[in-house]
């Protein structure tokens, strides 16, 4: 099944918008090992898409290919970069996706170890994606790293702590902070709240729902945890066997499940 939320009246979009990322039948394999195939669909400004699914499903496949971590095996992604308009990632030099990943993409990642430098402060792992755009005063990037580390919710005296000293939770939150000091349009985020405890995930979510929010941010979420989807999701894309099986507005898919994997993930949640 293809499933195409352009194709969808339910989308929001209007016609003459311009989708932020456009996807068109992407596809990877493992040798002969299918992880996602015929995957379409239109993510426009400022929208947040869960992608839900049981391990195995695929998604995490597909988010990786999404953010240029895995190669296509078929299929085209297109960007509406800030100054060529809509183009093909797959044309854009090494250089130029470099560039793209430091400015307009944020990936966070379900482990804060895989997203942070680990070895050097909190302060320098957000000064260092200010640096890779150009910045070079020292007292100024500072001052943003204090910044940012307020607007997540971690005392600006840490600034100079190692990600090692902090919790789980604050480690995740210096990861997003290190992300969006240089204002991205559009999040990757595989698991955000994954393995933190229910108290710190509530937290977490409440500071990820207001960032989305202030800064306009398009983002994929990948997730197995459908509450995580309601909350920050306008739209779903449900995944098994490494196709899409349902899509639609988040409250739609979830409050009237029409696939019976769908119907069976969301009993799932009620049955526990």
């Amino acid at each position: 099944m293809i499933a195409t939320l352009a194709d969808d009246p339910a989308n929001g979009a209007t016609n003459g918008d311009i989708p932020l990322l456009q996807v068109r039948d992407l596809g990877h394999s493992y040798g002969s090992r299918i992880g996602c195939r015929d995957i379409t669909f239109d993510l426009y400004p400022s929208e947040v898409l869960g992608i839900v699914g049981e391990s195995g499903s695929g998604k995490t496949t597909l988010l990786s290919c999404l953010s240029g971590r895995l190669p296509l095996s078929q299929g085209t992604i297109h960007y509406d970069t800030r100054t060529q308009g809509l183009v093909d990632l797959a044309a854009l030099s090494e250089a130029q996706r470099r560039l793209l990943t430091r400015t307009d993409w944020g990936i966070v990642h379900q482990s804060p170890r895989d997203g942070l430098r680990m070895a050097v402060s909190a302060g320098a792992n957000i000064g260092e994606r200010l640096m890779a755009v150009g910045a070079r005063h020292y007292g100024q990037i500072r001052d943003t790293a204090r910044d940012w580390l307020q607007r997540v919710e971690i005392q600006p005296d840490r600034i100079d702590d190692l990600p090692s000293t902090f919790s789980g939770g604050m480690q995740q939150r210096l990861q997003i902070a290190r992300n969006l000091v240089t204002g991205p349009r559009l999040m990757f985020m595989d698991e955000p709240t994954g393995g933190l405890d229910v108290s710190v995930q509530a937290r977490l979510l409440d500071l990820l729902r207001g960032l989305v929010d202030d800064m306009n941010l398009s983002v994929v979420l990948v997730t197995h945890d459908l509450a995580v989807a309601r909350l920050l999701a306008h739209r779903l894309m449900v995944m098994q066997g490494g196709v899409v099986v349902e899509s639609g507005l988040t409250d739609q898919v979830l409050d009237d499940p029409h696939h019976p994997y769908t119907q069976l993930l969301v009993s799932s949640v009620l049955q526990v």
